[in-house]
């Protein structure tokens, strides 16, 4: 498999956008959006997919352990511990943002291989996940 880093989105009308779910059809977009955030590791942790573009249910994430994740057509299924926060974006330009999180979600998604499965994430990564849903509904922090 060739590595395909794409361009990362700042237009806030694509950005604005709802994602649609994601099908094995849209596999190629999940390795992409997994070089995209390999790339940009040392200024970001986490990216949906329509930061490259593309208005699917899919996001990537860099996990505690330093390990990828990919997670297609996440839904969270129970939230605990409501914060406000303040968070960044590489797609934004400027300071960090207020926003409200959970500290801990139970999450149902798909795995690469379209396999499904139920993980509570709790701490950053639980941030990082709510951060990308976000996207999926066209939020922008």
């Amino acid at each position: 498999r060739i590595t395909m880093v794409k361009d990362i989105v700042h237009d806030t009308f694509i950005l604005s956008m709802k994602s649609m779910e994601a099908t094995i059809d849209d596999i190629n977009v999940a390795n992409d959006l997994l070089d995209t955030l390999k790339y940009h590791k040392d200024k970001c942790v986490g990216m949906a997919a329509n930061m490259i573009g593309v208005h699917k249910r899919i996001l990537v994430l860099i996990c505690n352990d330093n390990s990828y994740l990919t997670l297609i057509n996440p839904i969270i299924l129970k939230k605990e511990n409501r914060y406000e926060t303040k968070e960044g974006c590489l797609s934004l330009e400027g300071e960090p943002r207020k926003c409200i999180r959970f500290n801990k979600i139970k999450v149902q998604y798909q795995t690469l291989d379209f396999k499904v499965r139920i993980k509570t994430f709790e701490g950053f990564e639980a941030q990082i996940i709510q951060h990308e849903m976000d996207h999926f509904e066209g939020i922008l922090i």
